[in-house]
């Protein structure tokens, strides 16, 4: 049999036109050797396509650590990996894609992250699809990042997330680190890391540069377009994932990115809060009693009448400037609105358009609404509202003061003016 090395070996393969250099990963399908290239794609070499190589290096991923130890002097960062495409590989039995097993599986795929920084602490607190993770999932994440970020030896944390809800998990953390003197960045990949149009690579090398400079807060980083060029930093209150498979799937709203950022340096094209050395307190809590209503043409109000009777107050996604059927419809929302906010429920209203704010005070119609008790949350994005609006009633006797909470801006999550 041709020689083709075990896992965790750096091998020089020599084929019949050219010779490649590369580690060797775990292969599920007989006779092919799975090789990691220096770029940090993945091959697929047949076996009878090998004439011979040789080990340059071992590196046994038994032997692999689970916390990697700072050694080198370089810049230490702390991760916490909760699953999603990023920290998956393609199962070649169903042709899906399957969780990586364990941390040393990350080290082994991710090498070129392990050259850039020393990670000091690894945790994975679960490992689900994001679109399973609930209020509890976001608060043992905060909890995590925390502790690690309250370490001095850690310059910042990089979060691995699924992107389908990885902006609400962006939201959350927002709003419960509070005084955060340092980058806690999420990422993602569309692609798993074993296809040669993977995100990943780029997407992960990137979020840890955005960790070891000068900004504080939370972020987002991902590919600023389908090419491997750069990615963009992006403010955790002001992001949407706007495309279903695109690389570049996640854009700023209503802003503009915090930064450029490839994998050697960092170029800020937006305001940014510097780090600071106050600790940062975990204000994990959230109330689950809420809910986010988009409005329909024709949809009844009768649906106030079953959100108020389980839920402490809603968001309601409205037409452009936040319309809903007021008093010249025979399906006006008022007479109700009227009854359940006077009872203590709350109503919060942004718009349903991607860019752009709700605004009372161009039509009679929002003047009707705000009167009726409706809250006109300016250009809050309706996922920020919704993790905003449970943050805050989480929170024991912050309800007297709900309107004027949901109003202040607490993680950069309103802007002082739209950008075109």
């Amino acid at each position: 049999m041709a020689f083709i090395g075990k896992p965790g070996d750096r091998v020089r393969l020599r084929l019949a036109q050219e010779e490649v250099e590369g580690t060797v990963l775990e292969s599920h399908e007989p006779g092919i050797c799975l090789l990691k290239l220096g770029s940090g794609y993945n091959i697929g070499i047949s076996a009878d396509h090998i004439l011979g190589g040789e080990v340059l290096g071992s590196a046994p991923v038994s032997q692999l650590p689970s916390v990697v130890r700072r050694s080198s002097g370089k810049p230490v960062i702390g991760m916490v990996i909760t699953g999603g495409t990023i920290a998956s590989v393609l199962d070649p039995k169903t042709g899906g894609v399957k969780p990586l097993a364990s941390v040393e599986d990350f080290v082994q795929y991710y090498p070129a992250l392990f050259q850039m920084v020393e990670v000091k602490v690894i945790r994975i607190p679960f490992k689900i699809a994001s679109e399973s993770m609930d209020s509890e999932h976001w608060k043992l994440i905060a909890q995590e990042v925390g502790n690690l970020v309250n370490d001095p030896a850690i310059q910042g944390v990089v979060v691995t997330h699924g992107t389908d809800f990885l902006h609400y998990t962006a939201a959350a953390l927002s709003f419960m680190l509070r005084d955060l003197g340092k980058p806690v960045v999420l990422t993602y990949s569309q692609r798993s890391i074993d296809r040669p149009s993977s995100d990943a690579h780029l997407n992960l090398q990137c979020a840890a540069r955005m960790v070891i400079d000068k900004a504080a807060g939370v972020f987002v980083v991902g590919h600023a377009t389908e090419s491997d060029d750069y990615c963009q930093a992006l403010l955790g209150t002001k992001v949407r994932k706007l495309h279903s498979s695109r690389r570049d799937a996640f854009q700023p709203v209503n802003t503009v990115p915090v930064a450029k950022v490839w994998p050697d340096r960092v170029t800020y094209t937006g305001s940014f809060t510097p780090r600071h050395t106050k600790p940062c307190v975990v204000d994990a809590v959230c109330s689950d009693k809420i809910a986010l209503v988009k409005f329909y043409p024709g949809q009844s109000p009768d649906i106030l009448d079953y959100y108020a009777l389980k839920y402490k107050g809603i968001i309601v996604e409205a037409s452009g400037f936040g319309h809903l059927p007021v008093s010249e419809s025979g399906n006006s929302w008022i007479p109700l609105l009227k009854k359940h906010i006077r009872a203590g429920f709350f109503v919060g209203c942004v718009t349903q358009t991607i860019n752009g704010r709700v605004d009372p005070y161009v039509y009679s119609n929002g003047r009707e609404l705000i009167d009726a008790g409706v809250v006109f949350l300016g250009d809050l994005l309706a996922e920020t509202a919704l993790v905003k609006l449970g943050w805050i009633l989480g929170h024991y006797g912050w309800k007297k003061d709900l309107e004027k909470k949901m109003l202040e801006n607490v993680a950069g999550e309103f802007s002082e003016r739209l950008v075109c």
